[in-house]
């Protein structure tokens, strides 16, 4: 571990460390009500083949390009964002080209971004356990050059000032490897002056071996690790935001319910920063619990939720904004089916009737420190919010149940349901609730915007003012029937949108449309 790693390890143990707590609770503040802005249905387009994912959007062509699941790029034409249409013609197939000019074949592609008429795709090798590459086009479609980088590469990003291009490689396990996370930087400097990628010269691959000695350390401090791995094989990057600056990054480490720190110039992971649990007991932190007792049913239970970001966006000075949808690698129990401590909880056996927490879903490997069976505390997956945080890593301001109650009063028929079908009502209580999966933010007016997608429940985006990080406030809430389980957003600015006015684009992972909001101010 470098100095610079060590110092900082030495300061969050001695400013964060709590082996429950990790970053601090901050009093309760609930989320208030703007009027100001409102988002604006523009129109929509259902893609062949049914499967929408991850987009990006070239304001010289008007064109959106999207990840579908497979290594084939989809093409949108987005000139008149009321009527968006899908160009088949113009689909790109990213396997045959990788396989073309490397040999190797692609398994999928899975994420985009572009910048200045450069396009950048991860994609997974195939085995995915195998190192992945970027793929770089033209916005004309035209094949490039690629990068190698690490296992599974997930999510990928320029740093506003160009000069990086910043991996998350996954790394998860396959059936014969388990491969390790880490974080790519590309140097774009050189691969544009050279127009070609030279990997030992231009890929820069940070992981996460020079934490392995410091294991219960970041155990101790509230970093989540699983028996059986080195930290370098357990930590799985997820999603990543870039400061302002570009000299820094935070990469989701949602299974390990942190961050990951970075150093771009110096491409590496300089500190690990566990987030904390979110205590459901408290005031305006509920949850409804059970997907057995037939009704929406928000309260404030014994629980401790693990924030466990899927995406998360950086704004102002070195602010980050999470939505913690939470997930798990198996380990999860349901609280009906384990023992509690008689001395930690009161009346256990209420507790765990299927109507109150029974059904709930909590992790196995947490909350039973002594291991005689008994837990004393219950971790529960996600913490159903968004989440704001200063580049630390602490917490600055949490939605609490907030999402749980708009949705309830929203869309009733749909609350906590499974793919936005009333039939499912209440089926995702026990799981996560609502999901809130992507988070995106941009500026309008004067006024920092954040957008926040629900994969669950009745699906949609909130749109919030998050100007001030200590009070956000939410302006707009919007779903379509015919679009489920949003896994792409997508934010563009007023500058560079056909209409003169910031768009949201929502890409839906199982209904397969793209939606397309604009935002305005309210008359």
């Amino acid at each position: 571990m470098s100095a610079r790693s060590a110092l900082a390890l030495t300061l969050s143990l001695a400013i964060l460390g709590a082996p429950l707590g990790g970053a601090a609770h901050a009093k309760p503040k609930t989320v208030g009500k703007s009027k100001r802005f409102e988002m604006v249905l523009q129109g929509a387009v259902d893609l062949s083949e049914g499967v929408a994912e991850i987009s990006a959007f070239d304001p010289a062509s008007q064109r959106l390009f999207m990840v579908d699941g497979s290594a084939i790029l989809k093409v949108v034409d987005l000139s008149d964002p009321a009527n968006p249409v899908e160009l088949p013609g113009a689909a790109i197939d990213v396997d045959a080209d990788l396989f073309a000019h490397t040999g190797i074949p692609a398994a999928e592609a899975n994420s985009i971004a572009i910048r200045n008429g450069l396009m950048a795709v991860a994609v997974a090798a195939d085995p995915a356990t195998d190192n992945g590459f970027v793929a770089f086009y033209d916005t004309d479609g035209t094949y490039l050059y690629n990068c190698r980088v690490g296992a599974l590469p997930d999510m990928l990003t320029f740093a506003p000032n160009g000069t990086a291009l910043l991996v998350a490689n996954e790394g998860e396990p396959g059936d014969a490897a388990d491969p390790e996370g880490s974080i790519s930087i590309i140097d774009m400097q050189s691969v544009l002056r050279r127009r070609n990628c030279d990997d030992a010269r231009d890929v820069h691959t940070a992981d996460f071996r020079a934490f392995n000695p410091a294991r219960a350390a970041l155990i101790e401090k509230g970093v989540r690790l699983f028996p059986g791995k080195s930290v370098a094989e357990d930590l799985e990057p997820e999603y990543i935001a870039v400061s302002a600056d570009s000299r820094y990054a935070w990469a989701t480490l949602q299974e390990a319910n942190s961050l990951a720190l970075v150093d771009i110039p110096a491409a590496e992971i300089v500190d690990i920063l566990p987030l904390g649990l979110k205590n459901h007991r408290r005031p305006d932190m509920g949850l409804d619990a059970s997907d057995e007792d037939g009704r929406i049913r928000i309260r404030r239970w014994p629980v401790y939720g693990m924030y466990m970001p899927d995406a998360i966006a950086s704004f102002g000075r070195d602010y980050l904004i999470t939505a913690n949808e939470g997930d798990d690698r198996g380990e999860d129990e349901r609280i009906g089916d384990i023992e509690l401590d008689p001395a930690a909880f009161r009346n256990p056996a209420r507790l765990q009737k299927e109507k109150n927490l029974g059904r709930l879903g909590i992790s196995s490997i947490d909350g039973d420190p002594d291991g005689d069976g008994e837990y004393e505390w219950l971790q529960s997956y996600g913490a159903r919010s968004f989440t704001i945080w200063d580049g630390r890593g602490r917490k600055v301001f949490d939605s609490g149940d907030f999402i749980a109650r708009l949705t309830a009063r929203k869309a009733p028929d749909l609350f906590n349901a499974d793919n936005g079908d009333p039939a499912e009502f209440d089926t995702r209580s026990d799981n996560k609730g609502a999901e809130p999966e992507g988070v995106v933010v941009g500026r309008y007016k004067g006024r920092t915007l954040a957008f926040v997608g629900l994969e669950r429940g009745p699906g949609g985006a909130i749109g919030l003012d998050v100007t001030n990080p200590n009070r956000p406030r939410w302006f707009d809430y919007v779903r379509r029937d015919n679009d489920v389980s949003p896994e792409g957003m997508l934010f563009i600015s007023d500058a560079e949108s056909p209409t003169g006015k910031p768009l949201l684009v929502l890409s839906h992972e199982v209904g397969g449309t793209v939606t397309v909001y604009e935002i305005s101010e309210r008359k």
